[in-house]
């Protein structure tokens, strides 16, 4: 089955809004974990505008507690000095990679190992070391896959904003049809799959049927406008359901 990791970033962001201690970050995880989902994701950015460093320390060592045993950390983020050394030192499940620039609003594009191939080994070899294991964010094309299998990358992470944004439509179909290439490409390189951006409850049913490989599913903005009707623990287990 595919797990669901509940991003907590838009949670971080409405705690900002005032100088307030919630709504909880750790709060909601343990929530979103009661709910039924596999694993926890974080994207702390540069500014600082959501998910804060002390946030990342609060949760790693949240689910270091044996009543979380199984459940997934997940800490997404451009590669840069401050960001390997929080993964080194926090020692998360899964860092996936982002080529985001510091005041991009969120990820909008997969990497281009073109110009990115010279520098990224390394990057994923020294977090590898640190005992994570690392995705690389990837546009929904098959020629992709061949970037990232020269990293040494253990999975890649779909970007799948394409694909909702023309849900319904032949253009989406155009794209589901390119990431079930991508996925079989993935497999011969024995690279694993997750897949994020923009997917929500009228999409995702139809995306792990055609992928039934995707490991994981990083969902956070739809989950929560979905909440403020739902309740943040009905918007997880409706989640849930559809991976069922």
């Amino acid at each position: 089955m595919t797990v669901l990791s509940v991003n907590l970033n838009k949670v971080a962001l409405l705690r900002n809004q005032r100088d307030l201690a919630y709504p909880s970050v750790t709060g909601f995880a343990e929530i979103a974990i009661a709910a039924g989902a596999g694993g926890i994701t974080v994207h702390p950015r540069p500014d600082q505008r959501h998910i804060r460093r002390q946030d990342v320390l609060d949760l790693a060592a949240l689910l270091t507690e044996p009543r979380f045993a199984g459940i997934e950390f997940n800490i997404e983020g451009y590669p840069d000095e401050a960001f390997l050394d929080l993964c080194e030192t926090v020692g998360p499940d899964q860092v996936t990679l982002v080529p985001d620039a510091p005041d991009q609003r969120t990820s909008d594009h997969g990497w281009d190992f073109a110009s990115a191939g010279n520098w990224l080994p390394a990057i994923v070899a020294r977090l590898k070391a640190a005992g994570c294991r690392v995705a690389l964010f990837v546009d929904p094309h098959p020629d992709t896959i061949a970037g990232a299998a020269a990293t040494r990358a253990d999975r890649v992470e779909i970007y799948t904003e394409a694909y909702a944004s023309n849900f319904g439509s032949a253009a989406g179909d155009e794209v589901l049809a390119h990431m079930i290439a991508l996925a079989d490409a993935a497999k011969a390189a024995n690279i694993g799959l997750n897949a994020g951006h923009d997917l929500n409850l009228e999409n995702l049913a139809d995306l792990v049927a055609a992928i039934p490989d995707i490991e994981e599913v990083s969902i956070g903005h739809a989950l929560t406008a979905d909440a403020l009707k739902l309740g943040f623990s009905g918007a997880v287990t409706a989640y849930c359901e559809i991976l069922k």
